[in-house]
């Protein structure tokens, strides 16, 4: 067999591809790598007796808890309405369908400054919904209920975004195979939609966790910065930083880069498992 040999009219000068190779790992130094090495030293400088001290102030630890609950209420939430979105997208057709499409993009294209406005708009003491809502005892905005609807908007979208195009890419032959041979619908969902999505709908989880703990413009309005109640970690190191507690700022500055590099460490171990399942299934083909 003739051994293929490359076109060198149709490959890049050495030079060029070295130029761009090094100015790729210098953006990515200059723009990662030192402000998160930066991070950590200047919360690391005064030791970790006092890193830890930080850790353990009350306004610190309430937002970390709040974070972490916040988190732990949106994904869930987030994760069945990706699926269900993901589901009505593509598998069947209706009217308005592309309008609705369209509207799921809306938290991407909308600044969560404005996203935040609109449910102080809607939820605000002072408003007919709001108003009710406070008499009934049910206070939205500047409480707990008011960051968790904030975080779900601006976290909505990404776990249909990541169930949509496998979702169309796969079909759904083999869920009708599964109805025709008797399966119910939770049956068929359990055994065949759902594995079938499963690493796509984890890396949508894991995506919507990283932003919902990271988040801060739609946060920031409704939560009404009370300290030690409505201060998540991102609003509290703005404080802390605008205060000079740089100590604090920094500290729990790293906790929200350990929390991004443990996502990451996830996301490529998905990755990781993917590629040795397709390289797996490609084998047992040939």
């Amino acid at each position: 067999m003739k051994k293929h040999t490359p076109n060198p009219n149709l490959s890049e000068p050495g030079w060029l591809r070295f130029s761009l190779i090094a100015l790729a790992l210098a953006f990515l130094l200059l723009m990662l790598v030192v402000p998160l090495v930066a991070v950590f030293y200047e919360a690391l400088k005064g030791g970790w007796d006092l890193y830890i001290q930080a850790l353990s102030d009350n306004e610190a630890w309430s937002a970390i808890k709040l974070t972490l609950l916040t988190a732990a209420i949106v994904v869930p939430i987030n994760a069945a309405l990706g699926v269900a979105m993901a589901w009505l997208l593509t598998r069947f057709d209706f009217r308005g369908k592309q309008l609705l499409t369209t509207l799921l993009d809306l938290p991407f294209s909308v600044s969560p400054v404005v996203a935040g406005l609109m449910f102080v708009l809607l939820f605000g003491a002072h408003t007919a919904l709001g108003g009710w809502l406070e008499a009934q005892g049910v206070q939205i905005i500047f409480a707990i209920p008011g960051i968790v609807l904030a975080t779900l908007f601006v976290t909505f979208p990404f776990v249909a975004r990541e169930l949509i195009p496998l979702m169309q890419a796969q079909g759904d032959s083999e869920e009708q195979a599964a109805l025709i041979l008797g399966a119910s619908g939770w049956q068929m969902f359990w055994r065949v939609t759902l594995p079938n999505i499963k690493w796509a709908l984890l890396y949508g989880v894991i995506l919507t966790n990283a932003r919902a703990m990271g988040e801060f413009g739609a946060v920031s309005v409704v939560s009404g910065h009370i300290r030690g109640e409505t201060n998540t970690i991102p609003l509290l190191v703005e404080i802390f930083y605008n205060e000079y507690n740089f100590t604090g700022a920094f500290a729990l500055s790293g906790v929200l880069a350990l929390l991004a590099l443990a996502t990451l460490a996830v996301q490529n171990l998905i990755t990781a498992i993917q590629e040795k399942k397709l390289a797996a299934a490609e084998r047992n083909a040939s």
